[in-house]
């Protein structure tokens, strides 16, 4: 006797029959299994019932009763077909589990079929985890960096030189630069917060139109000042255009960050591909190195302008670039996620269990304060509980080394010994050119050492080089010209490994940073990394004769040797949920 069985299961694609013809039981022998397409072992096309069937059978003979329950009829009988000819019966589990055992008995298809399923090459694996998730959305969000980054650049060369030009004193560049910190150490994780609960694209857009205005506000402010110049450096302090130049710096240094967050530590990981490490870690590089162009070509941008021209007539040829480079920014934005169809829109927090504040509910409070205290206390307490906490103390700890890099101390101290200031200009330059070597080598380094390891390799060579220049000056030698030089290609070379770990650890906390907190926690991130600055400012403001540059060289070194003994210490001894967050890596497998 054959008969023949249709089983339908109750799921989101559409029904797949199986028709299995099966013998009488005396010709077992001859029974065979029909071959199923490669599709039917994907789990996504399983059936999310599988404990309800329906079962339409034509049968030919009656006395095929006495396998089945026939007296379980199902009670929808007129919602299914009408040319079934023939009852419409449920199977109980255990007779459908019988004839599924006894179906497979003497089967020899069944581990062909297993065998069947493809398995990419080791090639293959490298390839796509090379190859970009969105490559031309990847495109338009560089050509967004570059836009943005040449007019902010320019704009953080600008502000010191044209304010410096108004009083011949420090004093007012080192207030309004340290009034900018605070405000990234106290709004940094409330405008991170924001960030988070807000989309991206429209929360993109909002800033940069804040930050052009804060920019545009500044020149009027600056501009102004040139035209009434205050008699003493104490009278520049009380003036009110400079509270304003003040709050507009701020302002325009915590959208800044802000922007820059959002397209370091969030979009760029849904362009690239969270699970396409060499990917993420090439578009990392090309950030960093777009961002390293656009500083030395707005320097230089702006120093040209000012050999030529007034400072007033430069700082209204920058506001017009500003004006011009809006409306690029934000047309080059909304097409970054078109060519990504429209990844950008991702929801950033899980659907179940999502508690995520709507923009209403931000905004909307009878106490700004209290609850911008709480934001910050929020975002803290998420920074610390990140399970990349080390890796990013590590980067916190490198923000503490401001004297043996390239910045004012290093510029002060060069200029004490007497150095050429063409010496000095291109010892800035070469550091800058370091560190766009530093991409190129980073992205190698991830694809040959793996993420952490690149990391592990960029802290030891950074601390290792600057180990020996701190000998080298305590050694007594650098009256001389040819230490003082050799202490200076030290440092140029330290940049090397401190650049590469900017780039790595970016990509360790684009992986363990879930999406919906990305902007928070990189905000306070750098929030910390602002506070560790201006500790150490602090400490060169008590110490600030020359005479102490041997300890503030040396306190600068101590952070980046501890930056590196952190991290190695966390890879070699890391946490469960580090293991599953860095699977693929060989350290943590």
């Amino acid at each position: 006797m054959v008969m023949g069985v249709v089983v339908i299961g109750n799921g989101q694609s559409s029904p797949r029959l199986l028709s299995i013809c099966r013998p009488h039981a005396r010709a077992t022998s001859s029974s065979r299994l029909t071959k199923l397409p490669r599709r039917w072992l994907n789990p996504h096309f399983a059936p999310l019932r599988l404990g309800i069937f329906s079962l339409r059978c034509s049968l030919s003979n009656t006395d095929v009763g006495n396998s089945v329950a026939a007296n379980e009829v199902h009670d929808d009988i007129t919602s299914l077909d009408s040319n079934c000819s023939v009852p419409i019966v449920h199977l109980m589990s255990d007779s459908l589990e019988t004839e599924g055992l006894n179906l497979l008995v003497g089967v020899t298809d069944i581990d062909t079929i297993l065998t069947a399923l493809p398995v990419l090459s080791e090639e293959e694996q490298n390839a796509i985890a090379a190859t970009p998730a969105h490559p031309s959305g990847l495109y338009a969000l560089y050509a967004s960096c570059l836009a943005g980054n040449l007019v902010e650049q320019l704009w953080n060369f600008a502000w010191p030189a044209a304010i410096a030009l108004i009083h011949p004193s420090l004093l007012p560049v080192a207030f309004m630069s340290f009034c900018a910190k605070l405000a990234v150490i106290a709004g940094g994780p409330l405008v991170g917060k924001l960030m988070d609960h807000f989309p991206r694209v429209p929360a993109y857009n909002c800033l940069t139109i804040v930050q052009v205005a804060a920019q545009l506000l500044s020149v009027g402010m600056i501009i102004h000042a040139h035209t009434v110049q205050p008699p003493s450096v104490s009278s520049v302090l009380v003036q009110p255009w400079f509270a304003v130049l003040v709050i507009a710096l701020a302002v325009e240094r915590l959208s800044g960050l802000a922007l820059g967050v959002a397209m370091e530590r969030d979009w760029v990981v849904l362009l690239a591909g969270a699970n396409r490490p060499v990917a993420l870690a090439q578009a990392n590089a090309v950030l960093s190195r777009i961002d390293l162009i656009c500083e030395i070509a707005g320097a230089s941008l702006f120093g040209v302008f000012l050999s030529k021209y007034e400072p007033v007539t430069c700082l209204k040829l920058a506001a017009s670039l500003m004006i011009r480079s809006l409306p690029v920014v934000v047309v080059l934005t909304w097409l970054t996620n078109k060519l990504s169809a429209g990844v950008l829109d991702r929801a950033k927090c899980p659907q179940a269990g999502c508690r995520c504040l709507s923009a209403g509910s931000i905004l909307h409070t009878g106490n700004i304060l209290a609850r911008s205290i709480e934001a910050i206390k929020h975002g803290w307490l998420e920074y610390i509980q990140q399970p990349v906490l080390p890796a990013s103390l590590a980067y916190v700890l490198l923000y503490f080394n401001v004297v043996l890099a390239p910045g004012g101390l290093m510029t002060a101290f060069l200029t004490q010994h007497g150095l050429d200031p063409s010496i000095i200009g291109g010892f800035s330059g070469l550091c800058a050119f370091m560190g766009v070597a530093a991409t190129f080598v980073s992205a190698k380094m991830v694809e040959r050492l793996g993420i952490l390891k690149a990391g592990a390799a960029g802290l030891i060579f950074h601390a290792s080089l600057l180990t020996i220049a701190v000998a080298v000056y305590w050694s007594g030698a650098l009256s001389q010209k040819i230490p003082l030089v050799f202490f200076l290609c030290l440092i140029v070379l330290s940049r090397l490994g401190h650049m590469s770990y900017d780039v790595v650890g970016a990509q360790i906390l684009q992986t363990g940073i879930p999406a919906s907190k990305a902007n928070l926690i990189g905000v306070t991130e750098v929030s910390f990394a602002s506070l560790a600055e201006s500790v150490m400012l602090g400490v060169a403001i008590i110490a600030n004769d020359v005479s102490h540059f041997g300890f503030l060289a040396m306190l600068s070194l101590l952070s980046v040797v501890g930056a590196a003994c952190l991290y190695c210490r966390w890879l070699k001894n890391p946490t469960e949920i580090q293991r599953s967050l860095f699977s693929l890596e060989p350290r943590f497998s």
